[in-house]
């Protein structure tokens, strides 16, 4: 449906594209990947016919429609939120007008042709979702977080945030066959980023994407394009494989290199060699032209990795913090009812729910910024906190530089480590030298966070410290997370980043605060009833447990020798059901394998370079490779499922 042929893109002496050939299919799902600046939002703008290519040809198949979602510059006013979603339905809006106004005409005067074309209209207007138009609007905003009670606001009455997600349902609703969409997941609490997952993952047309969100990725794309020094190199599956295959073709490239450096070298050695000898002259020019022909490969960048590990935490008690029957609001606006949360030493929480539900209240009162209006806050013994807010950043000196600012902050034993650390947060060379004053937005939220994670604490409150971060500056913080020995309370809305760190979840939904045992998933699992239940619920099953060897201390002889034999059945039976279990374990483990095997194989054939001009072999072998992934799927969620029943029986 769209071809990129021999394209050159560049700004002033960089090239952003060079000579790209590429090709996108019709139900293609395709991530963007590359470093900052690698020309991810410029490839879009070129798909999307918003900015000319220099050189090269890009061919859209007749019909293609295409919706671009821009990071920024929305804004939508004049309207009313329902009008305005409703306005991106323009063409079945005037089939609805003109179906009204034949309905005018026939009720007055009954004319054949008027008949014919009333009934064209109407079943094009039904065929189209007209009748149900209303009703798919509404899906649409609920399911990106819009309540029913905003669909009459202004739309000027949303935030910056909030009109992103206008233009977004306005394209969803659209339902172009082409969607390019870049970085859709900012602005997006959780609840909206799984429906929108969802979404896309059914969506019927092609897909272009860029997302910092490794989660997203890994749940919606069914195709890699990486973007390196100009060129485009396709990786089958989701994110998590094109990690690993990317780290294969690197080695595979390495060994290519490293022999055609000797193949060079020997061929350099003998002309430098040979070159003023006579006799050999016709064998050093064959050598030289030999050369000449060799194409040099070129290796991308070994992308370096960033460790940083926090100062260990000045000791405490077993309480870090607590809430007890708190309640807080702003005015009239009641925002938490009767919360209770307590955090101990070393546990890991994360905070979710829809946003406005009152996560960031609740830290700020964990911070001690606000107090309660009714309830307790408690500190635990020797507690040292730090604190990451939203806004964060109103904290910096405008008149310092990147690095003063830093390291005026950082304690003294930590000084050494502060460069590496502005690295890991995207400021490279010169970028340390600027003032604080000429930073973005995000550019102060990183620094601000890289500031505060130097600082020794016991308790660490982070309120969105993922926000502005690519993908590699969230793997140096979520691994040095990871190692941090103090307790954790943390807002994210990154799905991956939750559930990798979490392990208890709290729920701030209906002015409550309810908490679940594991990560985001397994949260989800247990709200749908599928997992493990609350803590409330488990402290309630382990009760009943201890108290239940006491129930029956007047039972006769009959009634024992009874109840050992039932029990002894029972216990027959379960043997017999575990023993099930573990015999499909065993198969499913097997069969796990054997498609893990396929899919290797499989894409090492995929990545045979003749696949790059044979595009109907390669589109079966990804159908092919599709499908064994899909079957993957269905087997991991077999093994996981059987795995909890095997480890819930012991």
């Amino acid at each position: 449906m769209l071809q990129l042929k021999d394209v050159v893109k560049q700004f002033a002496d960089q090239v952003i594209l060079r000579h790209v050939d590429w090709h996108v299919r019709p139900t293609d799902r395709i991530g963007l990947c590359g470093e900052n600046g690698a020309g991810k939002t410029t490839l879009l703008r070129v798909l999307a016919g918003r900015s000319e290519v220099d050189a090269g040809n890009v061919q859209w198949a007749r019909g293609t429609t295409i919706g671009y979602l821009p990071q920024e510059g929305l804004d939508h006013c004049g309207r009313d939120l329902f009008s305005e979603v409703q306005s991106a339905l323009e063409e079945l809006l005037s089939v609805e007008a003109e179906l009204q106004l034949l309905e005018g005409q026939i009720s007055c005067e009954a004319e054949q042709a008027d008949l014919d074309r009333y009934a064209e209209l109407q079943e094009l207007f039904r065929q189209r979702g007209g009748y149900t138009m209303e009703a798919e609007i509404g899906r649409v905003l609920k399911g990106l977080g819009f309540a029913e009670e905003d669909w009459e606001k202004p739309c000027e009455h949303f935030s910056g945030g909030w009109q992103m997600r206008i233009a977004l349902a306005k394209l969803l609703l659209q339902k172009p066959t082409l969607l390019l969409l870049d970085e859709p997941t900012n602005h997006l609490d959780l609840p909206a980023r799984d429906w929108l997952e969802s979404y896309l993952a059914a969506y019927p047309h092609a897909v272009i994407l860029v997302s910092h969100d490794r989660f997203f990725l890994d749940q919606v794309v069914t195709r890699i394009v990486e973007i390196w020094h100009g060129k485009l190199t396709d990786y089958p599956g989701n994110y998590s494989r094109y990690l690993t295959a990317r780290d294969e073709r690197i080695m595979a490239l390495r060994e290519s290199k490293r022999r055609q450096d000797e193949d060079v070298a020997r061929l350099e050695a003998f002309i430098n060699k040979f070159r003023y000898n006579a006799n050999k002259a016709a064998l050093v020019q064959s050598r030289v032209k030999q050369l000449a022909k060799i194409e040099r490969i070129e290796l991308p960048p070994e992308r370096k990795k960033i460790g940083f590990s926090f100062p260990a935490p000045p000791k405490g008690g077993r309480l870090s913090i607590s809430l007890s029957g708190v309640s807080h609001g702003y005015g009239d606006l009641s925002v938490l009812e009767e919360v209770t949360l307590v955090v101990e030493r070393g546990e890991r929480v994360a905070l979710v729910g829809a946003n406005g539900a009152g996560k960031s209240t609740m830290m700020r009162l964990l911070a001690g910024v606000e107090a309660p209006l009714k309830g307790e806050r408690e500190e635990g013994h020797n507690l040292d906190m730090a604190y990451f807010a939203q806004d964060q950043a109103r904290t910096l000196d405008a008149k310092l530089t990147v690095l003063e600012q830093i390291t005026r902050a950082a304690p003294f034993d930590m000084v050494p480590k502060v460069r590496n650390l502005l690295g890991a947060f995207l400021f490279h060379g010169d970028d340390v030298h600027k003032r604080v004053a000429v930073l973005s937005g995000g550019e102060r939220n990183r620094l601000a966070l890289a500031i505060l994670l130097l600082k020794p604490a016991n308790l660490m409150l982070l309120d969105e410290p993922t926000n502005h971060l690519d993908l590699a500056s969230k793997e140096v913080l979520l691994q040095a997370l990871k190692g941090y020995q103090g307790a954790l309370v943390f807002v994210s809305h990154d799905r991956y980043f939750v559930d990798v760190l979490a392990k208890r979840v709290v729920e701030v939904a209906d002015h409550r605060a309810t908490s679940y045992l594991g990560n985001y998933g397994e949260f989800l699992r247990s709200k749908s009833g599928e997992g493990d239940v609350s803590h409330s619920s488990l402290r309630v099953e382990q009760a009943g447990r201890v108290e239940q060897p006491n129930a029956d201390k007047t039972s006769s002889p009959g009634q024992d020798k009874a109840s050992r034999v039932t029990s002894h059945a029972e216990r027959k039976a379960v043997r017999r059901e575990e023993q099930k279990r573990q015999k499909q374990l065993a198969e499913v483990e097997g069969r796990i394998e054997t498609l893990e095997q396929e899919l290797a194989e499989l894409t090492i054939e995929m990545q045979d370079p003749a696949m790059a001009v044979d595009h109907a072999r390669l589109g079966k072998l990804l159908d092919k490779h599709a499908d064994l992934q899909t079957q993957l799927d269905d087997c991991l969620e077999l093994w996981e499922t059987l795995q909890l029943a095997v480890e819930g029986a012991s």
